[in-house]
């Protein structure tokens, strides 16, 4: 196996026991079985298990938002925006349930907490798409002018909690249920 076969093994190993243990259930010498490596072998690749935990949120970033940036118009309104983000975002998530868990796990916990505070107050670098989206629509008077982390929470925390319980079955998701979800969320933060 080669050291970026390795890497793979590791980190895919590391997402499937964290999205089904948590962080705490999850420990180094679990991963390392998992992923068929000695437990040293993460360490050449992971200084820790937090730098662990912090590469593949960056991991799924990177795999999410090329997913749903794909064919994002930046001259559409506001509503139109919105509407691709949030379809593009819950089909990821009931396509990729191990990512869902995983970002769930993720921003429960302090790691998360303290890098939604800097997405949110703008002092993390990334893709700050959303962030920008509620910008304009507020500068627009497209947007109720509410705290930004209220506006995430409106617009967000019902797909959470919709592709969560996709997940485990309580909903099944057909194309319509989605574009309905995201029609009422789009309802909760528009003027």
């Amino acid at each position: 196996m080669s050291k970026l076969d390795k890497r793979d093994e590791v980190v895919k190993a590391a997402l499937e026991l964290i999205a089904e243990h948590g962080f705490h259930g999850a420990p180094m010498a679990m991963i390392a079985n998992r992923a068929g490596v000695g437990a040293g072998t993460i360490y050449r690749y992971f200084e820790n298990k937090e730098v662990l935990i912090a590469e593949l949120y960056r991991d799924l970033e990177e795999r999410l938002f090329p997913v749903i940036l794909e064919k994002y118009d930046q001259e559409k309104p506001i509503r139109e925006k919105f509407m691709h983000l949030g379809t593009a975002l819950l089909r990821y998530f009931i396509e990729n349930p191990l990512d869902f868990r995983y970002l769930e796990q993720f921003h429960n916990s302090p790691f998360g907490v303290e890098h939604r505070r800097d997405k949110i107050l703008g002092e993390k670098e990334g893709c700050d798409i959303f962030r920008d989206l509620f910008e304009d629509g507020i500068s627009q008077q497209v947007l109720k002018e509410l705290p930004l982390v209220i506006l995430f929470a409106l617009a967000f925390g019902p797909i959470l909690a919709v592709a969560r319980d996709h997940i485990l079955g309580f909903v099944t998701l057909d194309e319509g249920l989605i574009i309905a979800t995201i029609e009422a969320c789009w309802d909760g933060i528009r003027r």
